[in-house]
């Protein structure tokens, strides 16, 4: 408890001697300022009295002078006879005899009123002077360690706005993300307003390093940081030359300025440049800044370092370019908006490109003869563009990355992402949707949309947002993948995948006949057939498979149509809202979904009963190669059993039960394949949808009108629309592939019904067999009992 006191009291003594220290120059300073002021006073008598004598002698002197004149006037004529004149006179009229009388009154007035100067040759003042003299040197002594104080003060504010040179190599440098499909195809790149792609020294071919140094800085390997030869040189060159500009910057103080420095032209910026360049030079080896200067400094436009300039210039990687093209390349960080073939005097870019050629030639980088065939082959330039594949696809992606890795990582990070796009797929299936709504426009089918997954994981292979996403006039940009839409009957796999899990069975008998529902409060629902027709008693199978209507209501309303919304969502649904009404048309469509939620539903019943996340991306990695996680977590969720997933897969692979809505060979049918299909069509036409698949493949059809708007009557579903879209889509994926049918489970017996095998989920197959019925013809809706 005692020792506190001890160590405050320790720290009070060397505040006060640091207190003292720091006084010890005021103290100086304000006996050097007393003295100063008491010289000023001394001095400002002197003068006072000087001018006071001055200003009498003069008047006296003047007096005098006017005295004389008046005198020689009235004794003109005297004086002009010399001889009558007494010497005595001619003595007292002479001009230098008077003046002389007056300086010996003078020198008496100077003995009286300056006795004082006699005091400057005393014992006393000689005292006195030596101790201005040492008030003098004290004075200096205090301005000098005021300055040195004030220097100490200004040099420590500089160094602290000065940026460590560690920060050329530990800083995130920009960096532009790629996008690639599956099969390392280039879809897409990322960046912010600079375009760079970093790559190591070793990657720089030797003729690309040699021309950076023979145009930029050829003592790089010699110097310490910068150079007062160059800087000598380009002073000559821009003194004898006008026309062209050197600059007496080394590589290393360019890549200070471009990296850490702003680009002002002042005193300050230099000095800064050239302190951190000597300071970098002690960190870094030559091959170290070189790489970094590589990789960081302009080439122009959005092209920022060696990769992307050859990219972008040429569309070739910098390990690939030749003698001429490394030329060019190495003369545009100079002045990358000058020398760019796509500026404004793109004849400078070659002007330039040939002096760098020569300069190679004066460091012995390359013989005459080289620089003469270098100067001959023409460069072929790829015209600039912003090059997107896949584009709502890619444009997905971007958003998926940065929602989970954020804006600035996706845009300077130098990701390079794999992503699960077959880009062959993908351009098949963008080619027959443009063909397609092509022809479809009579119909007032103006866009179409496409997803193409695979079931075992989730992967997308294909997405088209659109019939042409650069039709901004028509909203091509929009990506209707994820737009929410209504499905029509498409969405009643869900109902029937609850229905078979509430214990009802493919050979279930249901009633396709009119019926109303009273709801408290609003208009009576009475649902209707696509066809306008009823017909009468259907199994299961046959009812789904042909997609009539009032079966699929009362099937609902009978398991609930909570159950239905529970099923959805176990099967990926998720744009039903939980505290949203819904009513019995949910089954047909009264609810939107988008193709994702189809996808992933479609996906769990392809998938034997097992959900996967729909997933666009395989890996992603920095430009160092480190693996970051993807933003998608799949995790399987058996959304149905196996048995069930199979029992719809066999409906709707079952030609014959859709036979009385579709016809026998509809488009619905791939010829030598097992292909389990649905359609839907929402109210008025404004939607038209058609879903397949196999174990292998998913395809998601939506045709329709961005704005809306109804199509034409005279589309019918499974005929025009969508349904030619996925034909021509499914048969060109299957074209090479064996059959693949739907193999029956271990948890479904089958046995013979309605002269046919169906199968059941073990445990619901009825004892006695199969009731009979008896099949009607459709026909047309009576007016139902109210």
């Amino acid at each position: 408890m005692r020792k506190k006191p001890a160590v405050r009291s320790s720290k009070n003594k060397w505040k006060s001697v640091i207190t003292s220290i720091l006084s010890i120059p005021l103290f100086i300073l304000k006996l050097v300022g007393d003295l100063f002021l008491n010289l000023v006073f001394i001095l400002f008598k002197l003068f006072s009295k000087t001018y006071n004598f001055i200003i009498t002698f003069s008047s006296k002197v003047l007096v005098k002078i006017s005295k004389i004149n008046k005198r020689l006037k009235k004794n003109k004529k005297v004086i002009s006879d010399t001889k009558t004149i007494s010497i005595y006179e001619r003595k007292h009229l002479n001009i230098r005899y008077i003046f002389r009388k007056e300086f010996k009154k003078i020198k008496k007035y100077f003995q009286n009123q300056f006795f004082f100067l006699n005091y400057f040759k005393s014992e006393q003042f000689i005292t006195w002077l030596k101790i201005v003299i040492i008030k003098v040197k004290f004075f200096i002594l205090g301005a000098f360690v005021v300055g040195l104080i004030f220097s100490i003060y200004e040099i420590d504010r500089f160094m602290q706005a000065l940026p460590l040179p560690n920060y050329l190599n530990s800083r995130d440098i920009p960096a532009t993300t790629k996008i690639f499909d599956r099969n390392g195809k280039f879809l897409y790149e990322i960046y912010a307003d600079e375009n760079r792609v970093p790559v190591k020294l070793t990657e720089v071919p030797l003729i690309v390093r040699q021309a950076t140094i023979a145009i930029e800085d050829r003592d790089f390997y010699k110097h310490t940081g910068f150079s007062l030869r160059a800087i000598a040189r380009a002073l000559v060159n821009n003194y004898y030359y006008d026309d062209t500009r050197q600059g007496g910057s080394t590589i290393t103080q360019q890549l200070i300025r471009s990296a850490l420095l702003t680009p002002d032209r002042t005193i300050t910026r230099k000095l800064k440049e050239i302190f951190l360049s000597i300071w970098a030079e002690q960190i870094y080896s030559k091959d170290e800044i070189l790489e970094m200067y590589l990789n960081q400094v302009p080439y122009g436009g959005t092209a920022w370092g060696i990769e992307a300039a050859s990219q972008t210039y040429f569309s070739k990687s910098i390990r690939d370019v030749n003698l001429a093209q490394a030329a060019l390349l190495a003369g545009l960080p100079a002045a990358p908006s000058i020398y760019s073939p796509f500026g404004t005097h793109p004849e400078l870019s070659k002007k330039r490109q040939e002096e760098v050629l020569d300069k190679m030639a004066e460091n012995s980088f390359i013989t005459p003869g080289e620089v003469k065939s270098a100067k001959e082959v023409k460069l072929n330039y790829v015209t600039p563009h912003s090059a997107i594949a896949a584009p709502h696809f890619v444009m997905y992606v971007k958003d998926l990355l940065e929602q989970r890795l954020g804006p600035r990582l996706v845009k300077e990070g130098g990701l390079r992402v794999m992503t699960t796009l077959d880009l062959d797929i993908q351009e098949t299936a963008q080619k027959i949707v443009s063909q397609n709504i092509s022809g479809l426009r009579r119909l007032n089918v103006n866009n179409g949309a496409v997803l193409i997954t695979r079931p075992q994981n989730g992967e997308i292979l294909a997405m088209v947002g659109s019939e042409n996403y650069f039709d901004l006039a028509n909203q091509g940009n929009v990506n209707v993948t994820l737009s929410i839409r209504p499905p029509g009957s498409a969405i009643k796999i869900v109902t029937y995948a609850a229905a078979l899990k509430d214990g009802f069975t493919a050979a279930t008998l249901l009633d396709d006949s009119p019926v109303v529902y009273r709801i408290a409060g609003q208009t009576s629902y009475i649902p209707v057939n696509y066809d306008g027709k009823f017909h009468g008693t259907v199994p299961l199978r046959t009812a789904f498979a042909s997609s009539f209507n009032v079966p699929a209501v009362k099937i609902l309303e009978k398991i609930g149509i909570k159950n239905m919304l529970d099923q959805a969502r176990l099967m990926g649904i998720t744009s039903w809202n939980d505290g949203e009404s819904y009513g019995l048309s949910i089954t047909l469509g009264g609810a939107g979904v988008t193709m994702l939620d189809m996808s992933r539903v479609y996906g769990t019943i392809a998938n034997m009963g097992v959900r996967n996340e729909l997933n666009p991306i395989l890996k992603i990695t920095d430009f160092r190669g480190n693996t970051l996680p993807s933003p998608v977590e799949n995790k399987e969720i058996n959304a149905a059993s196996p048995g069930v997933a199979f029992i719809i897969s066999s409906i709707l692979s079952d030609n014959r039960a859709r036979t009385p809505a579709f016809g026998e060979h509809s488009l619905l049918e791939i010829k030598g394949k097992t292909v389990a299909v649905k359609t839907g069509t929402s109210d008025n036409k404004r939607d038209n949808w058609t879903i397949g698949f196999t174990p292998d493949f998913l395809v998601t059809v939506w045709v329709g009108n961005n704005d809306n708007s109804p199509m034409d009557p005279r589309l019918s579903s499974g005929i025009t629309g969508a349904a030619p879209i996925w034909n021509n889509i499914m048969t060109a994926l299957l074209s090479d592939k064996p059959d693949k049918p739907f193999t029956p489970t271990s948890d479904v017996v089958g046995m013979n019904c309605y002269n046919r095998t169906e199968y059941f989920l073990i445990g619901t197959e009825p004892k006695r067999g199969c009731p009979r019925y008896s099949t009607i013809s459709p026909s047309p809706s009576p007016s139902p009992k109210i």
